[in-house]
């Protein structure tokens, strides 16, 4: 067991808030980290049908059995019990009282707006970071980590890749699809599962999607919302503010872990995926959940967006944090060219912000500081990951 990232965010909510709720998708550790970090808390998953019968018929006796608050697991499958927990911590006024973990985000929104408003801390857990993964082992190249993924039992159990995704997906991800909308047949949802996960950094086109799939543009768009909601795909906006020419302003979709889309996609080894098409596209993926978690385990929300114009000039990722606002290109190649540079210059002359600073994340081994942009390789860089948001 290791101490993850999002530990010390953990206790300073637990220390100002009577609940802290910790979401994300599953098998992200919540659970671990809840336990480790409280050890002391009596804990209660709602997974177990026993428990999730009891809170349904008695909540206010399932709650009594905590009388010093404790942790409770998949709180979404229960959401009414939110209600119930408000009379408690208000009535209580103590800090760090319940922690809950949920992996649907809009049934925890929605109860907690209703019932915790002001009440929880709300925060996010993916899967490991890199820097979390190198206490199992040295550390990996990066097309080995996005062949592998980043979930703790990947690593924990040193299990195959292939088996534990196809594992996945059938488990959790098809599970949670299915107990959110009616869903008969799971053929034209693992046809689009696959679609999405090949055209990974693209421009989502619905319609196109839609076609390929044979279900309505409608349906797409609802099992796109499922998917995000479950924490298994990451939607980056295109940005648009304060750029004179004009902008795409559908967005882009991500697997907030790769080494489902590589499973999706057939990519059972690294040696496999330097030589794949998707191969720009997945560095381009694992780079910016990166980015996402390490905003995560500080608790910032992050405003990310991408920048691309009509013309086609664009720049992979735009992160905006306290007002300051750093282009990021992004590129699978080792060798450093200065053709990557082109979309970042663009993209500063183009805004009506001031943009100083640009920086360049690719796969090689030298650093550089080329016209204030970063040239950079962050898996050769300790705590780059870490230390970014700290020093904006």
């Amino acid at each position: 067991m290791i101490k993850r990232e999002l530990t010390s965010e953990l206790f300073d909510a637990a220390k100002e808030y009577p609940v802290v709720t910790i979401v994300g998708p599953r098998q992200s550790g919540k659970t671990t980290l809840a336990q480790m970090t409280f050890h002391n808390k009596r804990y209660v998953s709602l997974e177990d049908p026993d428990n999730r019968t009891a809170a349904e018929i008695d909540p206010r006796g399932f709650l009594g059995e905590m009388p010093k608050g404790g942790i409770i697991d998949e709180i979404q499958r229960v959401p009414r019990l939110l209600s119930y927990i408000q009379g408690i911590v208000d009535r209580e006024n103590t800090a760090g009282q319940f922690i809950l973990t949920g992996s649907h985000q809009p049934e925890l929104h929605q109860a907690i707006s209703q019932s915790l408003a002001g009440r929880t801390a709300l925060l996010t857990l993916l899967p490991f970071t890199v820097n979390e993964i190198t206490f199992y082992s040295k550390p990996y190249s990066a097309f080995q980590y996005i062949v592998q993924g980043m979930y703790p039992r990947v690593y924990e159990k040193q299990l195959k890749p292939n088996r534990f995704y196809g594992n996945y997906f059938q488990t959790y991800v098809e599970r949670d699809v299915r107990s959110i909308i009616q869903l008969k047949d799971l053929r034209p949802f693992q046809q689009f599962m696959k679609l999405l996960a090949g055209r990974i950094g693209q421009i989502v086109n619905y319609t196109a999607i839609s076609n390929d799939v044979g279900v309505s543009s409608t349906t797409i768009k609802n099992w796109v919302s499922v998917l995000k909601a479950s924490y298994i795909l990451y939607e980056l906006p295109p940005y648009f503010s304060n750029i004179r020419k004009r902008v795409i302003k559908s967005p882009k979709l991500y697997f907030t872990d790769t080494g489902l889309a590589c499973y999706l996609c057939g990519i059972s080894n690294s040696e496999l995926l330097k030589r794949d098409p998707l191969r720009g596209g997945l560095y381009e993926n694992f780079i910016i959940i990166e980015f996402l978690k390490a905003a995560y385990n500080l608790g910032i929300h992050p405003d990310f967006y991408f920048y691309r114009d009509s013309h086609g000039r664009e720049v992979d990722l735009i992160i905006k944090h306290n007002g300051i606002i750093i282009p990021v290109e992004i590129k699978s190649a080792a060798t450093f060219h200065s053709d990557f540079l082109k979309g970042i210059n663009f993209f500063k002359k183009a805004s009506n912000l001031s943009v100083n600073r640009g920086l360049i994340i690719y796969n090689g081994e030298n650093q550089y500081n080329i016209d204030n942009n970063l040239v950079i390789n962050p898996l050769l860089k300790h705590d780059f990951w870490n230390t970014f948001f700290q020093k904006l």
